[in-house]
């Protein structure tokens, strides 16, 4: 199986391929002026630095007095977004693919399998983000090597990526006050920059956990092929009678190694943390600068349900996008008994360290959590 990673255009992913893939096939953004898009880059700029007063007013997470490093906010289209990815994943996957460059190189005809297959994984790739393109509506992207397009914070911080044509697209499906969604998103993905600045080890925690991840990949094709095969008869319904039915999992989940599976679980509860966090926020800032977030949340949330197509709910789950709406859910419902139960300077002990993050267990049970970090501490 193919992965998301490469050292050069040359090596396991040919990436100059795979953003040319993608700028082919994305979507094109909804019909609007040229005068309208730079009213609404500008907007979308306003919206973001005042979205950072906000947040950090109602989270408290940042001392009064203390300034975090500043991470740059970047209005992109769908190829801009693309290209973020591709310089992202390149860098963080970068061990990876050193390691099957490795092994490649001692394989017989290793080096004409690997440029030929470096190509078709260029155009998987693409393909790939060309999909996931037109459903962002922004990112803050902790692991962003700085390019002269898209510059990133002063050491090696992450940046904040708002995707005009798409926000101008949902909130015409959604038909809601467009003034009112721009901020409405904005305060969410500023939660998740103030999660990042304001909380230094986290960036460091969640790298060490993704190459903890990463160097448990086995490298030996025949192995990811057996996964891959696993993964397919799951979904199609082939699985042999009398074997293990693996549940609904997503592919993501499927290929991986009991050691993965641990790390994955980490990795899930605080995605599921960060996520429901940002939403929490963005309702509880809401009523106060968005009139309308009622209808606003209501309307986003059946979209979010639903899905756009019967295409788009089998890919969604396919790649594991239907865990991601769980986390939103799970998230902050977590992040709302915590809050109701200690208030939100007590939630805060949350960033104290990675040993106080929730575990899986305890995203879903709230008590767990404030019992371990909270009644341990004052006993």
């Amino acid at each position: 199986m193919t992965s998301l990673g490469g050292a050069a255009s040359s090596g396991m992913v040919d990436w100059k391929l795979a953003v040319a893939t993608a700028a082919r096939f994305v979507r094109p953004g909804p019909d609007i002026s040229r005068e309208e898009a730079r009213a609404v880059v500008a907007e979308l700029r306003r919206h973001a630095k005042a979205s950072e007063e906000h947040v950090r007013a109602f989270t408290r997470m940042i001392p009064e007095g203390h300034e975090p490093e500043d991470t740059p906010v970047l209005v992109v289209d769908r190829t801009g977004w693309v290209k973020a990815n591709v310089a992202g994943f390149r860098e963080l996957l970068k061990p990876l693919l050193k390691k099957m460059e490795e092994r490649r190189g001692s394989t017989p005809g290793g080096a004409v399998l690997g440029a030929v297959g470096g190509k078709v994984t260029g155009v998987e790739v693409g393909m790939l983000l060309s999909f996931l393109s037109s459903r962002v509506l922004g990112q803050y992207e902790t692991f962003a090597p700085a390019t002269r397009e898209l510059p990133s914070g002063e050491n090696g911080g992450g940046r904040l990526l708002l995707v005009a044509p798409n926000i101008v697209h949902v909130e015409r499906e959604l038909e809601v006050d467009p003034h009112d969604f721009r901020l409405w998103v904005c305060l969410h993905e500023e939660t998740h920059r103030t999660q990042f600045t304001a909380v230094p080890w986290l960036r460091d925690h969640l790298e060490g956990e993704i190459q903890a991840f990463l160097s448990e990949t086995d490298v030996d094709p025949m192995t990811l092929l057996e996964r891959v095969r696993d993964a397919v008869q799951s979904f199609s319904g082939s699985r042999p009678e009398g074997e293990e039915d693996e549940g609904g999992r997503s592919l993501v989940e499927l290929v991986q190694s009991p050691a993965q599976r641990e790390i994955l679980g980490r990795l899930t509860a605080v995605m599921s943390l960060l996520e429901g966090h940002a939403d929490y926020v963005m309702d509880g800032v809401g009523p106060q600068v968005v009139p309308s977030v009622a209808e606003i949340r209501e309307k986003f949330q059946q979209r979010r349900a639903k899905g756009a197509s019967r295409l788009d709910l089998a890919l969604r789950r396919l790649l594991g996008m239907d865990a991601k709406l769980r986390q939103y859910r799970d998230g902050e419902r977590f992040v709302r008994a915590v809050v109701d139960e200690v208030g939100m300077d007590g939630f805060n002990r949350i960033w104290t360290s990675p040993n106080t993050l929730p575990t899986k267990s305890e995203i879903a049970k709230p008590a767990d959590w404030v019992a371990r970090v909270h009644r341990k501490g004052e006993a």
